[in-house]
């Protein structure tokens, strides 16, 4: 089977095909060029490297969030319309989901937490057993701060992990917390290698949607819903 893998959750995105649980190719680029612009053609480069064609693709893999609102929306877009197209079915993924499944973690818990700007970030809570991901706590946006008073009310410190693409978002808030002495890994933030291991799992399970149920995982609204509460 093979896999195609989309992350478009942030300035640093990615695409990966994979075959069965093999990761064929990956690439990722950091840029201020639109993707609408450049996914298309990162994309054609890829596929013409590995000799594949869009029809050959059997699932979508798909990061919905949380996330860059312009982004997620190019990068579910696409995959609506390819899913649409050729009749395949998507298989969408929490980019925290993705950043605990890289973390070298076997057994415990892992907060995900992902830089949402403005002084905020994403996280959630897993639990790890082996291979098996489960959500203890669901994808939301907040301060460092508020994220590590919601986790102390839920789990002892002695049971998590943090795992980041960029930890020194969180280090300072972590340092006055109860969490101080917990171990802080570094993953990779190139999300469609793992995004794509995880969205196969799920489309066993037979845990797919169509293009028209595909929706994106936003956590904050948008600026323009905000000033309409504002107003």
């Amino acid at each position: 089977m093979l896999t195609l893998s989309v992350d478009t959750s942030s300035r640093l995105g990615s695409l990966a095909v994979l075959k069965d649980q093999s990761i064929l190719g990956v690439v990722s680029t950091s840029s201020d060029e639109a993707y609408s612009a450049r996914m298309f053609r990162q994309l054609e480069f890829l596929l013409a490297e590995l000799a594949i064609g869009l029809p050959a693709i059997d699932l979508y893999a798909v990061v919905a969030g949380p996330g860059s609102f312009t982004g997620l929306r190019v990068g579910l877009t696409a995959v609506k319309g390819w899913a649409e197209v050729y009749q395949r079915p998507i298989a969408p993924v929490s980019g925290l989901e993705a950043i605990a499944s890289e973390a070298p973690v076997q057994l415990g818990l892992v907060a995900s937490i992902l830089d949402a700007r403005r002084g905020q970030i994403y996280g959630a809570l897993h639990s790890r057993s082996g291979g098996q991901i489960e959500t203890r706590i669901s994808d939301l946006v907040s301060s460092p701060e508020e994220f590590l008073e919601v986790l102390r009310e839920s789990v002892s410190p002695a049971d998590v992990v943090f795992a980041s693409p960029s930890p020194e978002i969180v280090r300072d808030a972590l340092a006055s917390s109860v969490f101080a002495t917990c171990r802080v890994l570094r993953v990779s933030p190139v999300l469609a290698p793992a995004a794509g291991l995880l969205g196969i799992e799920r489309s066993a399970r037979g845990d797919e949607v169509t293009a028209l149920e595909l929706d994106a995982n936003y956590v904050r609204r948008t600026d323009a819903e905000m000033h309409l509460k504002g107003s």
